[in-house]
């Protein structure tokens, strides 16, 4: 099921897009400010999001540069052709403007997540010198080829894939449960714990970092 994430801070709107949305099978989240779908970008990544630009706090437009690699539809009263072409040139990959026919909306976004399923993506996850390749599912720091398990792969799968983020630990066993029903809320900090430790007995280097609380983020520093 896609999770589509509806940014918006008029109730009435959001919510007659989340019962449209619901209708075609789609799992909605919702955030209500730019600082709201900050955070909750923290612990989901939509399989597209719909942004209004006129909203408290940090606006759509200064929001738009923060979603990298999700599809944004921009939904908004603003009509001006300058500031359209400015919004696709950010990022986002189309402009809807209010009111808008909810059945136009809903095909746009399924094209959207047909072209963002169809697009090739390379296979190989890089941070610092470690490379993942999702294609051979090998995984080498330096030439090095790293033995992982099943789970710690899909780990730091994950972590790779979001490395500017926090991944919350909620998040990563909703995500890896189908490829690693061994891994449960309990026994994740082991498999963290071995992860890191076969990482940094080839580099001598420490890739991944607790957040207190949370869950865990490839360290940058």
């Amino acid at each position: 099921m896609k999770t589509i994430l509806i940014i918006e801070d008029d109730i009435y709107i959001g919510n007659m897009l989340e019962e449209a949305l619901s209708k075609e099978d789609y799992r909605v989240s919702r955030a209500y400010s730019g600082t709201e779908a900050l955070l909750v970008l923290s612990g989901i990544r939509p399989d597209l999001i719909l942004l209004d630009l006129m909203l408290p706090g940090l606006s759509g437009k200064d929001v738009l540069p923060k979603l990298k690699g999700i599809p944004v539809i921009v939904v908004s009263a603003k009509v001006d052709i300058d500031n359209k072409v400015d919004l696709l040139l950010s990022g986002a990959v189309d402009y809807v403007t209010k009111p808008f026919s909810t059945k136009e909306l809903l095909a746009r976004i399924a094209v959207h997540l047909r072209t963002a399923s169809n697009t090739l993506v390379n296979p190989a996850l890089t941070f610092d010198d470690i490379v993942l390749n999702t294609d051979t599912h090998t995984i080498t720091i330096n030439d090095t080829e790293i033995k992982l398990t099943r789970t710690e792969y899909a780990i730091l799968k994950l972590l790779m894939q979001n490395q500017t983020q926090v991944v919350t630990k909620s998040l990563l066993l909703e995500r890896i449960s189908d490829d690693t029903p061994d891994c449960t809320e309990s026994s994740l900090k082991m498999h963290v714990s071995n992860l890191r430790k076969k990482l940094r007995d080839v580099s001598k280097k420490d890739y991944i970092e607790a957040v207190w609380g949370i869950g865990f983020k490839m360290r940058t520093e």
